[in-house]
């Protein structure tokens, strides 16, 4: 009972941490532009894409869903050659009529943040670390892991901002900081006291 109050106040603790980072602090905005001429841009990407929604990527060289693995070498190829004279990028699209749920967006959320931590104490309880430091600082590591293995791949192949990048590992650290000082507290290892 004891890991799963621990586990649920750190997902509380993460939670909070995010709301305070994003509403509070530049951190949630970090990086992002807001688009010039939106109008001209929405009617573009509804012409060509219509009502399917997902993640596209441009320009494409040419290269389809059911392109081969020879035509998709090819495609690559003019992709990088493209880039040179067109703009690149990559798209999350949504169609007109798309519902943003912000309950379940933040529900989806929390949950999210109960994982991690679940996922951190049952990490911790693989340890024998007997200072509340060494928790913590477990904790803390675990997240330096976990946002860099997302986020620098997203930079570096991806082109996500250099400042969008930066802030999302400082306010992910944060998060798992203020966890793992809620974990640490409440949850000691069994074999802590050897």
């Amino acid at each position: 009972m004891k890991l799963l109050l621990a586990a649920l106040l750190a997902a509380v603790a993460i939670f909070l941490w995010e709301f305070v980072a994003h509403m509070f602090t530049p951190l949630g905005e970090a990086g992002l532009s807001y688009m010039p001429k939106p109008s001209a841009v929405s009617s573009s990407m509804e012409s060509a894409i219509g009502d399917k929604a997902g993640m596209y990527m441009f320009p494409t060289g040419g290269l389809t869903a059911k392109s081969s693995r020879e035509e998709q070498h090819k495609a690559m190829e003019r992709v990088m050659e493209e880039m040179k004279t067109k703009p690149s990028g990559m798209l999350i699209y949504k169609p007109a009529g798309t519902q943003f749920n912000f309950g379940k967006t933040l529900a989806v959320q929390f949950v999210t943040d109960l994982v991690k931590a679940l996922l951190l104490i049952a990490l911790l309880s693989q340890t024998v670390l007997a200072s509340f430091g060494q928790r913590v600082g477990f904790v803390v590591l675990a997240g330096i892991l976990g946002a860099i293995v997302t986020n620098i791949p997203y930079w570096n192949w991806y082109g996500f901002t250099g400042s969008y990048t930066a802030s999302q590992i400082v306010m992910e650290i944060i998060g798992f900081f203020c966890a793992g000082l809620v974990i640490a507290w409440l949850y000691k290892p069994a074999g802590a006291a050897v």
